[in-house]
This record gives C-alpha cells, structure tokens and sequence, in this order.
C-alpha cells in the first residue's frame, strides 16, 4: 500500500507522528467507451461554450452557479485564504461512546501507521480507545476539505473513519409514516420466529460478488476466444404475498427445512418447548374446537321433543293394536266352541 496522507495525530500534549492509507479498494470491472466499428477510444476535449475554443487544465478555474445565468468564479487564490485546521493534523475533540455514533455518519475509511519512534504513544491510544470504548471524534483536513472523522480499533490498528456532517443526511418522508399501521400478535409472533430461525454470526468471507464474477467469466471467453455459457437461471422471486401470515410461516418452514430442524423445534423429532408459533397454531387449534361443541348443545334437545312425541305415538298405536288383537282372538274362539257341539 502507498500512503495518501502523512500527518500527526494530537490529543492533550501528546502527538503521534502518522501515515494515513485507503482502507477499502473497489473491485468493480472499469469499461472504457471505444469506437463499434474499430474498438478506437473515445475521447473528449474541453472546450468553452462560449468561444468554442479548446482549454487546458491551467486555464480551468471552479464557477458557482448563482442563477439567472450568472456564475461566480473562485480561483487558486480564493481557496488560500479559507479556513482550515492545520493541514497536516488530526485533532481530537473528545472522546464518545461507540455506540452512539449512528453508521450511517461514516463515509470512507483509513488506516494509520505509526511513523518513526510514534509507536508506542500510538500503541498506548490504541489500548487506552479499547480498554473504555470509545471512539475519538477528530477533525482533518483531507483533498483541501475539512472533514469530521472518528478514531476506532480495527485489529490492533487505529482506523480513521471520514463521517458526514449531519446536515449531509436527508430524512426520510414517507406517507405511510402518517398511516396508523398495526400488526397481530401472531403476525409479529411469527416474524420473530423467522428471524430466530435464520439467525447466525455474521462472516463476510461466507458472501461474494456473483455478478463481478459472471462478467470477467464472459471477458476472458472473450479473450480465450470460446463460446460463453449462459448462466442458470435462478428461481423466480415469488409474487407479494397477500396473506402475511401465511408468507411468514412459509418462510419459517423453508428456514427450517434448510437447517434440517422440525416443526417440533427438534432435528429429528422429540418434543420441544412451546415457541410462539406453536401457541398460536395451538389456540387457533383450540378456538374451532369449543365452537364446535358449543354448536352441538342445542342438537341434543331435538330429540328429546322428538321423543316424547313419539311416545304418544307409540302408546296410541300399541292401544289401538291391542283391541285389534283382542277382537281377533275372540273371533278365533267362537267357532271352536260350535265344534264340540256338532261332534257330540
């Protein structure tokens, strides 16, 4: 690595003599702009639009547009006199708490080095920063701007985080911030259950850049002169779903499968604990069941009407059948006693 910046950094009396070097690099493919026909480069003069005549860098000065056509020009000179911290300095202003600087604040990121015999007043800031955590919050003068910046420990090295002014960040303005939103208990219950089931440590190493990888794939096709293979395609990203819970159970369940796990909380059966998923599945189990039951109270009486009405039935219908029988039965004896009477 090459320093960009070489400086010191001040706290109290203290003074730590430092080199400054890029800590992130960009790894995107750069295309240039060439010609279809023969692959020549395209290039641009800079030219004025006033006189069309073509400009070099040294007649080049920075215009502020003021509007109603009117530009004010600052020169070399205008720049000089403005005011900036020492420009080779790194003020400490005061020391915070890490967690109270929002990330969204930081911008670009560097490493210092020790410069010289700087090496232990520098170990010393590195350990004093670790041991209360806390982070400095500097002032430093980067590419002729100042710039609020942060001091923090990064694997034993001091890295200076450039932060944005606070007036640099926009805030949000949404209409459904205005929108009185809720959710259920379930919903919200199921949710917190997806992101437990999805939950790991965070490795970086584990992600990679698919897309940078596909496009050197087809650059060096292009180079070795053979055929390009398409890539597969991917699953189709899935519709936005309607019912929400229905989405965040599916979404569990297929978290789930991934890591082999059951429904039961298990790896391979065995009861588990209750979690909010399964008591929601358990009262929405239990809620149909009582108004089933309440539902078949009312049948039982039914038949009891029924019954009794019956039985008046029954009773005239078995009173009618015996005086029927009896009829028949005295019919049936008549003619045996006539019988004796004609043999005798």
């Amino acid at each position: 690595m090459r320093a960009i910046w070489k400086g010191a950094v001040s706290f109290g009396l203290v003074s730590i003599g430092v080199r400054v070097y890029s800590a992130t690099e960009e790894k995107d493919i750069r295309f240039h702009q060439v010609h279809r026909a023969d692959g020549g480069r395209i290039r641009y003069k800079r030219t004025c639009s006033v006189c069309g005549e073509e400009v070099t860098y040294d007649d080049i000065a920075k215009g502020y547009d003021i509007g109603g056509g009117e530009m004010v020009v600052l020169t070399d000179e205008d720049f000089a006199d403005l005011p900036l911290t020492t420009s080779h300095a790194i003020d400490v202003l005061e020391f915070v708490p890490a967690e109270q600087v929002d990330p969204i604040l930081y911008n670009k990121a560097y490493f210092l080095e020790p410069e010289g015999t700087a090496a232990k007043p520098y170990v010393l800031l590195r350990d004093a920063l670790t041991d209360s955590d806390r982070v400095a919050i500097v002032k430093v003068a980067l590419r002729q701007r100042e710039q609020l910046a942060t001091l923090r420990v990064r694997e034993g090295v001091l890295l200076l985080n450039t932060m944005l002014w606070p007036d640099e960040i926009r805030q949000p303005d949404f209409g459904f911030l205005d929108e009185d939103i809720s959710v259920r208990p379930p919903e919200l219950a199921m949710a917190t259950s997806l992101i437990d089931s999805m939950a790991a440590d965070f490795q970086p190493d584990a992600y990679t850049d698919d897309y940078r990888a596909a496009l050197q794939e087809v650059i060096d096709a292009k180079v070795e002169g053979r055929e390009v293979v398409a890539p597969e395609e991917e699953e189709a990203a899935p519709a936005a779903a309607v019912d929400l819970m229905a989405a965040l159970r599916a979404s569990v369940d297929r978290a789930r499968a991934a890591r082999g796990e059951t429904d039961d909380g298990g790896a391979g059966g065995g009861a588990g604990e209750p979690t909010p998923i399964t008591s929601a599945r358990s009262a929405k189990k239990a809620a149909p069941a009582g108004k089933q039951t309440a539902k078949k109270a009312p049948a039982k009486k039914a038949p009891a009407k029924k019954t009794a009405a019956a039985k008046k039935t029954t009773e005239k219908k078995a009173t009618t059948a015996k005086k029927t029988t009896g009829a028949k039965q005295t019919a049936k004896k008549q003619p045996a006693k006539k019988a004796p009477r004609k043999s005798a």
